[in-house]
């Protein structure tokens, strides 16, 4: 079994075959800076090739499940278009990695999950929301096209002009909205998440381990060939909108609590 003690802001733990992974930086809503986002694409394929795990769960420390990318240059308050990003590779290599697994994963989505954040949990092959979480994929409420995999995995979740209305708006989905419309499995109190999410993956733990990974790659086939078509177009079209004026516009109207006047520029 690898040593999965060396990741500074995941952990893992085992149990019987049942592996947790935790976003463990609470004090940023678990929002992943450059280190975090690193440390994701390396777990997943780590994790993926360990023979002794049998299921993963993906759950959040602390009130969040992850609020999404965080720059570097946010962690002092100061936003800086131009300063650290996640880079184009890294994203697409975590999107694959997680496809790449062929464990089950089953998120236990503890609290909100915004872009990044959400992109991950909806990669997921079973979930489990909290009913008060909230669910969304904010990139253009801040002029940013909406990268990170949720033109991909939203579409094939709740149809195409649904996915629309909410990666154009940057809306809000609650838990319990998310279930209705069925972007998650299942919502259910904050407290019963993890322990349903847990007590679901020891089933597959359990369950014919070829038989349940080769259906999984089989229907993972479907969503590959749409990471395939979209993810890379997505991810250039945000990186060319991290230049804008209207994302400095958005970040500036976010921290004085006003809301933003876009120009197009």
């Amino acid at each position: 079994m690898p040593d999965y003690s060396h990741y500074e802001y995941l952990t893992l733990t085992m149990d019987d075959g049942v592996a947790t992974i935790t976003l463990n930086r609470p004090e940023r809503r678990n929002a992943a800076h450059d280190p975090m986002h690193r440390e994701m694409e390396l777990i997943f394929r780590e994790a993926g090739e360990d023979d002794e795990i049998r299921a993963i769960v993906v759950t959040g420390a602390g009130e969040a499940f992850c609020a999404g990318g965080d720059a570097e240059s946010m962690d002092t308050g100061e936003f800086d278009p131009k300063g650290p990003r996640i880079p184009f590779n890294g994203v697409r290599r975590l999107v694959n990695h997680i496809l790449d697994v062929e464990q089950p994963i089953i998120g236990a989505i503890n609290g909100d999950a915004a872009g990044l954040g959400a992109s991950l949990a909806l990669l997921c092959d079973v979930t489990y929301a909290a009913e008060d979480a909230r669910i969304g994929d904010t990139h253009v409420k801040m002029g940013l096209v909406a990268g990170d995999g949720g033109a991909v995995i939203w579409p094939m979740l709740v149809g195409m002009s649904r996915a629309k209305q909410y990666l154009f708006t940057g809306d809000w989905v609650s838990g319990t909205e998310a279930e209705r419309i069925g972007l998650v499995n299942h919502a259910l109190p904050k407290d019963e998440v993890l322990p349903a999410a847990t007590a679901f993956a020891r089933r597959m733990a359990n369950s014919a381990p070829m038989a349940l990974r080769w259906t999984k790659y089989s229907m993972n086939k479907l969503i590959r060939d749409q990471v395939n078509l979209a993810l890379d177009t997505s991810m250039f079209l945000e990186a060319a909108t991290m230049e804008t004026e209207d994302l400095q516009e958005a970040a500036r109207a976010f921290l004085e609590k006003r809301q933003p006047k876009f120009t197009g520029n």
